[in-house]
């Protein structure tokens, strides 16, 4: 932790030339007696620091010293490259990796790092758009993680309905999505998607089990976030499994891709009815069932009518209705 801070300390004094202890004590979170100590070391071991006195005085790197902190290692570089997202990486148990990576921003990767961003990218994915609950961080998160950073082979337990599975799985990488994390693996040469929650066990697969070293092969040609992406668009058309045809006004067209399935809807408006006669256009759209239909389409308000199918058009009158009621009421 001190040498970290230290580090921390050094780039400060490097990137603005002369700080105040003040400054420095609020910047690295600790009180000016630290700083004092801190800057008493560093000139112990050599790191030319010195003080100036005076209102405007400070703490000064001696004769424009620079520092190259080149000792940056492979999973600082690839931590790096997610150091957008902190709340990840502390879930991941990255934080203190990432907090290395970035006090050493101001050194050049060695050639053989410079696909740390790549690397890092295949690996985890943030799915964000869309989505603003906080994420829960499940227990085995961090082992998972361990094995997807290592390429490592492990045997997980696995919750599926009500019983539970083993499998032996290649980790290929983790995505959060709405506040839950997931796991991409291959397993029996398939890649699939697992929940980390339902996660009850993972240990590293021993070496004798066919994997080098417990460690496995990646295929070069995966993409996680276009794999994602593919998993994703089925999953959605997977559960619409009901239809509803709906007369939308210009507005309700406009809108209908906030309310429904994005895709489901810019497929329905691309194959809408002309208008019959009346403003807007008539759709078919695909459901996830007609009770969630209904919260969705009740958010479009006048600018929708449901045409069908009959029993979700009359709870809808209905609602209109009562609508209707309480608003010819005087407000109190």
């Amino acid at each position: 932790m001190r040498a970290a801070r230290l580090i921390h300390l050094v780039l400060l004094l490097q990137n603005r030339g002369s700080m105040r202890a003040a400054e420095l004590a609020e910047a690295l979170e600790v009180s000016e007696r630290t700083v004092a100590r801190d800057v008493l070391a560093l000139s112990e071991a050599g790191v030319p620091v010195y003080a100036e006195r005076g209102r405007a005085g400070g703490y000064r790197l001696v004769g424009g010293y620079r520092t190259r902190l080149t000792g940056l290692g492979r999973n600082e570089a690839e931590a790096l490259f997610l150091s957008g997202v902190p709340g990840a990486l502390r879930d991941m148990g990255l934080a203190d990796t990432g907090s290395a990576a970035r006090l050493k921003v101001t050194a050049a990767l060695l050639p053989e790092l410079r696909d740390a961003s790549r690397s890092a990218a295949q690996r985890f994915h943030l799915d964000a758009p869309g989505w603003y609950q906080e994420p829960q961080t499940p227990p085995l998160l961090p082992a998972l993680a361990d094995a997807v950073w290592d390429d490592r082979v492990v045997g997980a337990r696995y919750r599926r309905g009500e019983r539970e599975v083993r499998r032996e799985l290649e980790p290929y990488g983790l995505v959060l999505k709405g506040g839950i994390w997931y796991l991409a693996a291959r397993t029996a040469g398939q890649y699939r998607v697992y929940r980390v929650d339902r996660f009850t066990a993972v240990e590293p697969v021993a070496a004798a089990t066919g994997a080098s070293g417990g460690h496995f092969e990646r295929d070069p040609d995966f993409d996680l976030p276009g794999f994602w992406a593919r998993r994703s668009a089925e999953f959605a058309r997977a559960i619409l499994r009901d239809e509803v045809v709906v007369r939308l006004t210009e507005a309700g067209a406009r809108r209908l891709p906030a309310v429904v399935d994005r895709a489901a809807a810019q497929a329905a408006l691309e194959a809408a009815e002309p208008p019959d006669g009346r403003t807007g256009v008539t759709v078919t759209l695909p459901v996830e069932s007609l009770d969630v239909a209904y919260t969705q389409l009740l958010a479009l308000g006048p600018e929708a009518e449901v045409l069908a199918p009959d029993a979700l058009r009359e709870r809808f009158a209905e609602a209109a209705g009562a609508m209707a009621a309480r608003y010819a009421e005087r407000a109190p």
